[in-house]
């Protein structure tokens, strides 16, 4: 385990601090154990960071629950994942608000080609649950990773689903890797982790509470390429997570309904507000999200780079985990300068192999 963990834990824990200040400390100070052992008056140079941060950082009050904390993670062969770390999911670090460390616990490539999150109501209706077994049935045979929040209703339905077809699924939850909830889902949990598993940013004994939930759906937004709606009241966790989604600047799909009908009214208004795109199946999201038959991709990714120059490479093989990326974060991803970056976006849009998109995005052919 990390010699840096306790420190990356009690930094969560700081009451003064969350995830965008924990990130700033970080960047000023080199790594967790440094915040700590910063002295105060370096801290107070950094822009933002109050008298009550600092007091709250030297009182360090809270090192014996990070300690206790490593205890359980330890004794549960639980995964920590800090958001520097290589296995952090790509596209939730690119999130200003992406919580600063994750717990996980099972098997699973955060990282695939293709991450779709599936949200909806607790209380879905029977043509619900065919939907939304039929869409993930569609995909598949591919290299696509469905995550949701492990609730009843469309959650639970999209893990089942992935797990019947064959497809990894990480189910995110609201409270510590210490309970399941509701427990009615416990029976799914073994296969979830076996081909997946189970995500978290809350330490052990954090309970289901309600204001737990729209955190844990910015990590359902936030770590995929899209979020597919299935079934939505006008109110409820499935529209946050929506909305989420848009502010992320990722695609949103979602399945119409009768005007009459209480669970379409949210997915009608996401289309209505030109939140969601209307889509009524997988093969018109995999259209839409030009994701095509992975084994293909990579063969004429291997053809292209063979093609290619060093810098060129670099930037194409910086953009195949996601759809779209700014060039902000082209450069980050492919460790060259900005002005370097924009150069070779330009000379790969001349040679056919990538497509500058709205709101000067880009992505690979």
């Amino acid at each position: 385990m990390h010699k840096n963990l306790q420190y990356q834990i009690a930094l969560t824990l700081l009451q003064e601090v969350g995830d965008i200040t924990a990130k700033k400390l970080i960047k000023h100070c080199g790594d967790a154990e440094s915040v700590f052992k910063e002295k105060s008056q370096n801290l107070r140079k950094i822009p933002g960071i109050s008298n009550n941060v600092i007091y709250s950082i030297k009182n360090q009050s809270v090192m014996a629950a990070a300690q206790n904390e490593v205890d359980f993670i330890i004794k549960n062969n639980i995964e920590p994942i800090f958001f520097l770390d290589d296995k952090y999911p790509t596209r939730l670090k690119h999130c200003a608000d992406s919580p600063l460390l994750l717990y996980f616990k099972g098997d699973v490539d955060f990282n695939k080609r293709q991450v779709l999150s599936v949200v909806g109501t607790r209380q879905p209706s029977n043509n619900g649950i065919e939907t939304c077994e039929k869409i993930i049935e569609q995909f598949a045979g591919t290299d696509t990773l469905i995550v949701s929040g492990l609730a009843y209703g469309i959650d639970i339905c999209s893990h089942r689903s992935a797990i019947k077809y064959g497809l990894p699924t990480i189910g995110v939850l609201g409270h510590g890797l210490d309970r399941i909830y509701p427990g009615q889902n416990k029976k799914y949990v073994d296969k979830i982790k076996s081909n997946g598993g189970l995500l978290t940013e809350f330490k052990k004994g954090t309970e289901p509470e309600r204001q737990n939930f729209p955190q844990r759906n910015r990590i359902v937004a936030g770590m995929s390429d899209a979020t597919l709606v299935i079934e939505s009241k006008a109110k409820g966790g499935s529209l946050i997570t929506a909305y989420l989604a848009f502010d992320y600047n990722r695609d949103v799909f979602a399945i119409p309904g009768r005007p009459t009908d209480i669970n379409s009214a949210g997915c009608n208004l996401l289309i209505k507000k030109n939140i969601a795109q209307l889509v009524n199946d997988g093969n018109e999201i995999k259209e839409l999200l030009n994701w095509k038959n992975e084994e293909i991709t990579q063969g004429q990714q291997r053809q292209l780079f063979v093609q290619l120059n060093e810098n060129e490479n670099r930037i194409v093989k910086a953009m195949v985990s996601r759809r779209d990326y700014s060039i902000d974060e082209i450069s980050i991803e492919s460790g060259l300068s900005v002005s370097k970056t924009a150069t070779i976006l330009l000379s790969l849009e001349f040679k056919g192999i990538i497509k500058t998109l709205p709101g000067k995005r880009y992505k690979v052919l």
